[in-house]
């Protein structure tokens, strides 16, 4: 049987033919990515989800999506923070943790990524822009930024990718202090962090860019294979 991958999802205002309601929706190439290297994508609905789901899962997809609530690393939002999820934040918080508590095969995608540091004790910088000598990672909404990523030799994600690799960048925030128990093992040409793992687990590992936005499927595949 092909391993149960829990996906996470936005719940948002949406629209379609005559209705204009709130959705549970994802981007549908998330699914693809984990189906297309064997796995078999489960939607979990934000709001409708217990952390009991993590008990049927054979691993964790965290997907991107808006700001976490500053409130959860103790800051107030800065004037770049304007669109919060608070029930996503809840209802994703408890479905990681049980995760980690299993030690589920996690991969954390973008605010996924950011989300895993607040949980463990990191902070995030708010907006990327207003920090000396880094550069903007959001082009424009709706566009990915092409980014160089250099990864450590000792790695997991050194091992994955090599030395270096492409990465889709969609992201505004990025991580600032980094949780104790995250090794950071991949960053941009500017110096921000691109990547964090957790060792000795599994297999949990957490990106700032969109691997789904591309064909390059080896963290997906990784994530199956140890899911499997």
């Amino acid at each position: 049987m092909r391993p149960l991958i829990g996906i996470s999802t936005y719940r948002e205002q949406a629209r379609w033919g005559v209705w204009d309601v709130p959705a549970v929706l994802l981007p549908a190439s998330y699914a693809d990515a984990v189906a297309e290297v064997g796995g078999e994508p489960v939607l979990l609905p934000t709001g409708a989800v217990t952390p009991d789901v993590v008990e049927r899962l054979d691993g964790l997809v965290l997907a991107g999506g808006a700001d976490i609530d500053p409130a959860r690393y103790g800051e107030e939002p800065g004037p770049h923070t304007t669109t919060i999820r608070p029930e996503r934040d809840a209802s994703e918080t408890a479905v990681l943790q049980a995760a980690l508590d299993r030690d589920l095969p996690i991969l954390a995608i973008c605010r996924g990524m950011q989300l895993l540091n607040v949980l463990l004790g990191g902070t995030l910088l708010q907006h990327l822009p207003v920090v000396p000598e880094t550069e903007p990672h959001l082009l424009q909404l709706g566009r990915f930024a092409r980014r160089e990523v250099r990864t450590a030799a000792d790695s997991e994600l050194g091992r994955l990718l090599g030395p270096v690799a492409s990465a889709d960048c969609h992201h505004h925030q990025a991580l600032d202090r980094i949780a104790p128990p995250l090794s950071p093992s991949a960053w941009s040409e500017d110096g921000v962090v691109e990547g964090v793992e957790l060792p000795g687990r599994r297999f949990c590992l957490a990106v700032q860019w969109h691997p789904e936005a591309g064909e390059d499927r080896r963290l997906f595949a990784a994530l199956v294979a140890a899911a499997g």
